[in-house]
């Protein structure tokens, strides 16, 4: 089974070596930054909560337990959202950029603990098995005559 590392790190942050693929993960686009200084990196704004959810969740009218809950839930009715970052979690280290000051109570570690699920249920279905279509060996079982 294959290892993936992701980071959490401020939008605000400055750039290291070891960040791996940066990749913008907020609804928004963050306050005070330009879009130059993100130029090396990709936005990823459809794996974000939706504006319904992240509106109710910053305006109090549901906890963290709940907001985690529903956003997963999102997720995984949008699988493909989760696409750009498992591709690049296969090439290397990324690091989720998000202007949230609290990791530990944002859409972070929810959509983390996604993309890796995603992963790892990727990795065990193709554990030892090479994917080819059926047509490259039809020949072989003579199905066309």
């Amino acid at each position: 089974m294959a290892a993936y590392f992701i980071q959490f790190k401020r939008v605000y942050d400055a750039v290291d070596p070891t960040d791996g693929e940066r990749i913008l993960v907020d609804r928004l686009w963050p306050r005070g930054i330009k879009k130059e200084q993100l130029a090396h990196s990709i936005w990823c704004k459809e794996a974000c909560p939706s504006n319904q959810l992240r509106k109710q969740y910053h305006a109090g009218d549901i906890d963290y337990s709940t907001f985690a809950k529903r956003y997963f839930s999102e997720l995984e009715n949008h699988p493909e959202a989760l696409v750009p970052i498992m591709q690049r979690l296969r090439e290397g280290p990324v690091t989720l950029l998000s202007a949230v000051k609290q990791f530990e109570h944002s859409h972070l570690p929810v959509l983390k603990h996604a993309v890796m699920q995603a992963l790892h249920l990727e990795d065990q279905q193709a554990d030892g098995n090479e994917f080819s279509s059926a047509v490259c060996f039809g020949k072989d079982f003579n199905y066309w005559g």
